[in-house]
């Protein structure tokens, strides 16, 4: 049974106060035993989220890592890095890294074999734009990024990432996927898990990333292939982000 994972990203938003602001939120009112809740917060906050976390059922994540450990890489941040103050998952191949910072194919599989050295679990993300949706190429654009790191790893390496599927023309417009439309490509995505191994399919969590909020939550976790979300507006608000963590629950 795979476990729930509703994962925030604040993106280069928030603050130290909205930190303890959910934090003291989390402490009140929890997250359902069976879900499991995770932030990815801007690198400066992770330390005082630690502490402020400590002993609360929330993860904490980076949104992105340098592919090498150490070095004159000025502004950037290791995995070892996100690892000291805290961190257990880490975004890669965000669709914003893709587009805004030239993140391809070769450099996301980089940033998660790095990723995945430092001891961090992956939430590799993959999806579509309009345009490619329009001209009826969102499952191969989906299943390249996915088989462009997944043919690279290991048996072994492959269990330990977290897919989520995040079609661009979603992300941050107001617009999000049915849960049909939503639900057609995480079946493709286990699909082509399954080729891989059977076991891998089966196991490894799925994410829908696109605009998920209270209000459209229930209906997209009760697909038979979304086992969580990837949530950017509503993860800065407490009341969204835990009302959606209570309805994966």
């Amino acid at each position: 049974m795979r476990t729930p994972l509703i994962a925030g990203n604040w993106k280069m938003n928030g603050s130290l106060s909205l930190v303890e602001t959910f934090a003291d939120a989390v402490a009140e009112r929890g997250v359902p035993a069976t879900v499991e809740a995770a932030l990815m917060l801007p690198a400066p906050f992770l330390s005082v989220a630690t502490r402020a976390f400590a002993g609360q059922p929330v993860a904490l994540g980076g949104q992105t890592l340098y592919h090498q450990p150490s070095g004159a890489f000025t502004g950037e941040v290791s995995g070892g890095m996100l690892v000291d103050c805290g961190a257990r998952y880490v975004l890669v191949g965000h669709s914003e890294r893709r587009e805004l910072f030239g993140e391809d194919d070769a450099a996301v599989l980089a940033r998660v074999q790095a990723a995945l050295t430092a001891g961090l679990t992956p939430v590799l993300c993959v999806g579509e734009t309009l345009e490619e949706r329009d001209a009826g190429r969102t499952e191969a654009v989906v299943l390249g990024q996915l088989a462009a790191v997944f043919d690279a790893l290991s048996p072994d390496e492959r269990p330990r990432l977290v897919v989520a599927y995040e079609p661009v023309w979603a992300i941050g417009t107001g617009r999000t996927a049915t849960p049909e439309q939503a639900q057609q490509v995480h079946e493709a995505l286990r699909a082509h898990l399954a080729t891989y191994d059977p076991t891998l399919a089966e196991g490894l969590r799925l994410l829908y990333g696109g605009s998920m909020k209270a209000a459209n939550a229930a209906e997209l976790l009760a697909q038979p292939d979304i086992d969580g979300g990837l949530v950017g507006g509503a993860s800065l608000q407490v009341d969204d982000f835990l009302a959606i963590c209570q309805s994966a629950g």
